[in-house]
């Protein structure tokens, strides 16, 4: 050992230096090698032999795929910080509907709440965004809420089911909606779901809106089968679904008005409305079936009220303890009612002929004296009284006019029975509403019931009363005696009617009085104004008019015009439209092109060479300007309804399924 110590210590210097020297060189060809290793790549050598890169089956959908994703957001991060309740959102959720900023609310919920603070969601946040969907008709996000909130372990409750029902309501494909009600229904009975009377309004409303009175029927028997109260939001919804027959519906009207007033329920303001909507829009039918329902005695009807079963004392002993709820101890026989308001369909038609010839035989004996009572229609539907000569029913014409609560009003059911003998056609507005006593009488009853009117009540006699009538021009005084103030959509009723007459001038009288309250018109006033624009030089001083107002007329004037040259087969006018559309850029959309293309087609027997029409001699010059406005024109696109509460990335999302409509998944 100490041999080999002092060798090992004994060893030369140029000994070391050579070690090193090799050592050295050996460390750099280990660095060259890494560096000629760096610059090779696994599996890089089959690219000299084959060029496929990818080695599965694939197809332009999964390419399309691939690429979406790489263009997804990157991932949210969880926000730092203390976390907000989700009381705290289902309040900032709320407040942002009431703002009508649905989008908002959604993007709050789904982004900051569930994505970025990744906080619980309760029950209150998903019933909350179902009723603001509810509210503007978006049933596939509501419905979609609605899965959602089932997944996640969360019970409905009735406020969400009503919410749901009156998405399907509100949803602008009633077929769609009534389907999407339907269902969820059949699934709330197969699970004994009890619903209260407000989720049953919301179910008579999809069927008042979406489907017809006896479907409303069907719910009906239902609500009172479970012993609910009936109120007058119920008969609201009732009329709703009235006024959807536009040949019935006033008569069906007034007997649902019967019903609900022998059950002592006082109509509110609404019911008013509905009532004067249903005169606007509805017949009465015919004339002999409306006679023998509605002018039937009281007494016949009273087998419709009948007490409810098994509830007998217990009702009895609500009514003692509160005496205004004596309609609660009387339930409604809706199969009675629900008989009576369809008779036409179980009657035979024989009766109706018997019975109207009963009455004009019983009219023929009685004795009439000349300040009698009775009265019967005319042949326009007017009342008049019996047993007088023509001077002194020109006289009951004048004192009539001058005092229209003593008309018989079909609503008050204190009326007596040889008020009315038969009913005309009513065929006009203006005569329907003479059945409800005409404007005074109708606000009279109003007043009887402590219903204050609103200003759309004024708004909707502006359109029911007769024309150059005492009650037209008394209109503004009634407003400020009940103190309504005044808005400019009343006005524009009034300048729309006249304008429908044809009367331009005395549309334009109204402008003034308009001007005296403190309003200022709006587009849609001078839309009704284009309605009476018959004329070329009419149309053209209306739209110069707005020029230098500085008001660029849109395409609901423009259409309006358009179809009044199109009714007069004014081409040379249609031609000026046309141009002033082009000059402000103002994009025609569907309903445009329809009336253009109508009015761009030859008749179908028009033979230039066989005679002369004056009326087309101009068509070829405006067919020719027509087809080079389209190249130069571009079209508005109708906006979905649901655009302006969606986000991007959903709107992507349900580009697919909005193209066909589908009715949305529970």
């Amino acid at each position: 050992r100490p041999f080999s110590s002092s060798q090992a210590s004994g060893k030369l210097p140029g000994s070391d230096l050579r070690e090193i020297d090799a050592g050295s060189s050996a460390e750099a060809v280990r660095e060259e090698e890494e560096e000629e290793d760096e610059g090779v790549e696994f599996g890089t050598l089959s690219n000299k032999f084959s060029s496929r890169k990818y080695y599965h089956k694939t197809t332009s959908r999964f390419q399309n795929l691939k690429l979406q994703e790489g263009e997804e957001e990157p991932e949210r991060k969880p926000r730092r910080g203390p976390k907000n309740s989700p009381y705290w959102y289902f309040l900032k959720c709320k407040a942002l509907i009431k703002e009508d900023k649905l989008a908002e609310a959604l993007e709050l919920f789904e982004v900051q709440m569930l994505k970025e603070e990744r906080v619980q969601p309760e029950e209150s946040n998903y019933t909350v965004l179902i009723g603001g969907c509810g509210r503007v008709g978006y049933v596939k996000k509501a419905f979609r809420l609605y899965n959602d909130m089932k997944k996640r372990g969360l019970t409905p409750t009735e406020a969400t089911y009503t919410a749901l029902f009156n998405a399907c309501a509100e949803s602008p494909w009633k077929d769609s909606g009534l389907q999407s009600a339907l269902k969820l229904r059949q699934q709330l009975k197969s699970k004994n779901e009890e619903l209260n009377l407000i989720t049953y309004h919301a179910l008579l409303k999809v069927c008042a809106l979406c489907s017809d009175l006896r479907m409303c029927f069907d719910v009906l028997k239902e609500i009172v089968h479970k012993g609910h109260v009936l109120t007058a939001e119920t008969f609201s919804f009732l009329l709703m679904s009235c006024i959807k027959d536009s040949e019935n519906g006033f008569r069906y009207a007034l007997q649902v008005w019967k019903e609900m007033t022998k059950l002592g329920i006082k109509a509110d303001s609404h019911i008013y409305n509905l009532m004067l909507r249903a005169a606007r829009d509805c017949g009465i039918g015919d004339p002999v079936v409306a006679s023998e329902v509605l002018l039937r005695p009281a007494h016949d009807n009273s087998s419709q009220l009948r007490l409810a079963p098994g509830r007998q004392k217990e009702k009895v002993k609500n009514q003692k303890k509160k005496g205004s709820e004596s309609a609660a101890a009387v339930q409604l026989d809706v199969e009675a009612m629900e008989k009576q308001l369809f008779w036409e369909s179980s009657v035979r038609p024989e009766e109706p002929i018997q019975q109207q010839n009963k009455d004009v035989n019983c009219a023929e004996t009685e004795p009439a004296a000349l300040d009698s009572p009775s009265v019967a229609h005319g042949r326009t539907g007017a009342l008049m009284r019996r047993g007088q000569n023509k001077t002194e029913q020109e006289q009951a014409r004048l004192s009539q006019k001058l005092h229209f609560c003593n008309l018989p009003n079909l609503l008050d059911s204190r009326m007596a029975d040889a008020a009315v003998v038969s009913l005309g056609t009513a065929a006009t507005p203006s005569d329907r509403l003479a059945l409800m006593g005409d404007a005074e009488g109708f606000l009279n009853k109003m007043k009887n019931d402590n219903a204050e009117p609103n200003i759309k009540t004024f708004t909707l006699l502006a359109e029911l009363v007769g024309p150059q009538s005492p009650s037209e021009s008394s209109l503004l005084a009634l407003l400020d005696q009940h103190k309504v103030k005044v808005d400019v959509t009343f006005f524009n009723t009034l300048i729309r009617k006249k304008s429908k007459q044809g009367d331009l001038e005395g549309a334009k009288s109204v402008l003034p009085a308009l001007v005296k309250r403190g309003l200022s018109p709006n587009l849609q006033t001078f839309c009704n104004l284009a309605i009476a624009c018959h004329r070329e030089k009419d149309g053209l001083q209306l739209l110069s008019d707005l020029k230098r107002s500085g008001v660029t007329p849109n395409k609901y004037i423009y259409s309006t015009l358009i179809a009044a040259a199109v009714r007069q087969l004014d081409y040379s006018y249609l031609t000026e439209i046309l141009r002033d559309m082009r000059n402000n850029q103002v994009p025609p959309n569907e309903v445009i092109i329809r009336q253009l293309e109508f009015a761009a087609q030859y008749p179908p027997k028009f033979d230039r060479y066989k005679s002369k029409n004056p009326y087309l001699e101009k068509i070829d010059g405006f067919r020719g300007y027509y087809y080079r406005w389209l190249k130069v024109m571009a079209g508005e696109e109708t906006p979905h309804p649901w655009e302006k509460y969606r986000t991007a990335k959903r709107a992507v999302d349900d580009h697919e399924e909005e193209a066909v409509q589908e009715q949305p998944g529970q």
